[in-house]
């Protein structure tokens, strides 16, 4: 049985810093980012509200498109983001 995936774009307060990670579960994930349980990129540049997701029924897919959407321009992960939340509203309060 496959393990299921996400891609996750998290943000900070105005917006100005995006990353892009993988998870197979986004809710601990983004327990974690938010009380800064995680070293790093997301620590240091305050990326805590998630701005946009994407589901896989297989982690290896939500890898695959992570890579693929590293490699985009910001103008259009911004553009993806702004098609499906265009406030830029932190979705974790959905499920958090």
């Amino acid at each position: 049985m496959n393990k299921k995936g996400f891609v996750y774009f998290l943000t900070n307060r105005n917006n100005k810093v995006l990353y892009i990670g993988v998870t197979s579960n986004l809710k601990k994930r983004i327990y974690e980012h938010k009380n800064k349980l995680i070293e790093g990129f997301t620590n240091k540049y305050n990326c805590e509200k998630l701005v946009y997701y994407e589901k896989y029924n297989d982690i290896n897919e939500a890898i695959e498109r992570e890579k693929q959407l590293k490699n985009w321009h910001r103008d259009w992960k911004n553009n993806l983001v702004e098609k499906e939340n265009s406030e830029w509203k932190d979705l974790s309060e959905e499920f958090l």
